[in-house]
């Protein structure tokens, strides 16, 4: 990693305003549930990895698209506040930006829905406007919330300069060879490892484990969290371990995967190894659980965990 490039993390994705909504449980098919309140908030897996990735002390940049509208606006303002470069954000004419609606229910989880409006126009042009940023990138991060296209001629940008790219392969969606072959890393969940491993997943330690270890075969290296058991890690080299999750009084699980993807990406551009990146990173998701979305922008304190590693 170069002088120069050393703590950048560069995140190409999507960017929503989102709409949270507090209820009992979350309605089913045909049915009205009364809601206890609502907020906004600014979102999209892209722009929460962005912050997640400034608040653990990177030099954090973000390439989206947001449409000429109050919550494209919004958007650009969260950004800035948060210490996220912003300059390759590129305003649509004529297009609505990204947004969603997330239910909470008294548990803590949550159910959402999408619409992915201007993020849908990001491509080549995205890429070319920040080749200068992706040239000075260690670590790029991204999503499936925006054209797949787009996701390669990124990677593609930022491996010709040596960049670790990262993939969070969320939402679950069927991935190219073309892309998969650019990736360095791919983080998933328990749901979205057996859509691409292709076999069952318990979402436990040991599944994780076994998740990652298959996804290994595909990737140069895979992480795999799962929930509040912990998440686990292989690579083609064999090498694996999994940290237990960090016991914490859950409050909203909404945005903890983003978190974590954040705060790993921040801890390898400033060239930590890969079992304190993710120690860091589990440490962070479990202290954003543990917080009211109202008080997630003070600064985070932290939370020690132990490493375990299978026999």
């Amino acid at each position: 990693m170069s002088v120069a490039s050393a703590g950048l993390v560069a995140v190409f994705g999507s960017l929503h305003y989102d709409i949270l909504v507090d209820a009992p449980d979350r309605p089913r098919k045909g049915e009205t549930v009364t809601g206890f309140g609502w907020q906004p908030k600014c979102g999209g897996k892209g722009g929460n990895q962005a912050l997640s990735a400034a608040r653990a002390g990177a030099r954090s940049a973000m390439i989206g698209a947001v449409g000429d509208d109050d919550f494209g606006r919004a958007l650009l303002a969260n950004l800035s506040r948060s210490n996220v470069d912003h300059r390759f954000v590129r305003v649509e004419p004529g297009t609505r930006s990204g947004m969603s609606v997330a239910i909470f229910d008294d548990d803590g989880d949550y159910g959402a829905v999408i619409v992915s409006g201007s993020n849908l126009t990001l491509g080549e042009k995205n890429v070319a406007a920040a080749a200068g940023l992706l040239a000075q990138t260690s670590v790029l991060l991204l999503q499936n919330e925006v054209p797949e296209i787009a996701n390669i001629a990124a990677a593609r940008a930022a491996k010709a300069h040596g960049c670790c790219v990262v993939l969070n392969a969320a939402p679950a969606r069927p991935l190219p060879a073309e892309l998969t072959g650019l990736v360095d890393i791919v983080i998933t969940n328990a749901i979205e490892a057996e859509f691409l491993a292709g076999i069952p997943v318990v979402d436990t330690l040991e599944g994780a484990t076994e998740a990652a270890r298959q996804l290994a075969i595909v990737y140069p290296a895979a992480i795999v969290t799962a929930g509040g058991d912990g998440v686990a890690y292989h690579d083609r080299d064999g090498r694996a371990f999994a940290l237990a999750a960090i016991p914490v009084k859950v409050v909203s699980t909404h945005g903890a995967g983003d978190e974590f993807v954040g705060a790993f990406a921040a801890a390898l551009a400033r060239g930590e190894p890969t079992e304190a990146a993710i120690a860091a990173a589990n440490a962070a998701a479990a202290l954003l659980v543990s917080t009211p979305e109202a008080d997630r922008q003070t600064p985070p304190q932290k939370i020690q965990g132990g490493v375990h590693r299978p026999e």
